[in-house]
């Protein structure tokens, strides 16, 4: 269980206490004794509740403020790199066969192939770098305009 462990030891002391009081107090006082512990239980689950429903409200907000977007995909330099190390270590046999079985047009199909991998992998992790610059409105204007 999370949030509330069936094995609270707050808890548990709180429900010896509350037996231990009616075992002095005897039957008379049980009904107040259970109605107490059980006002200890209920508010240790709202407790919990309410912490939960905070961390999904932050959650949400994070989202927004996203912009509602999924994260990026994981990409680090060296899975860039090695990419690109692989990339031209194929290039080699690649263009010895497209060079060697049909002359100049093999071979650009070749560096066509390739580039046009690495390009697609390039767009896979960017996907806004073939788009070009856009200039992008200013919602703040100069002192110096009029």
């Amino acid at each position: 269980m999370t949030g509330m462990d069936a094995r609270d030891p707050e808890l548990k002391k709180e429900l010896n206490a509350t037996l231990q009081a009616r075992r002095e107090l005897g039957e008379e006082y049980e009904s107040a004794l259970v109605d107490s512990f059980l006002e200890k239980v209920d508010q240790r689950i709202d407790g919990t509740v309410d912490r939960r429903l905070r961390r999904q409200l932050a959650e949400q907000q994070m989202v927004t403020a996203r912009g509602a977007r999924s994260p990026k995909p994981t990409d680090s330099f060296g899975e860039r790199f090695g990419f690109g190390i692989v990339s031209l270590v194929l290039a080699i046999p690649l263009s010895a066969i497209g060079g060697g079985l049909a002359n100049l047009p093999g071979l650009l199909v070749a560096w066509v192939g390739i580039v046009g991998v690495n390009a697609f992998q390039a767009l896979r992790l960017n996907p806004d770098l073939f788009r070009g610059r856009r200039a992008k409105p200013s919602s703040q204007s100069s002192d110096w305009e009029g």
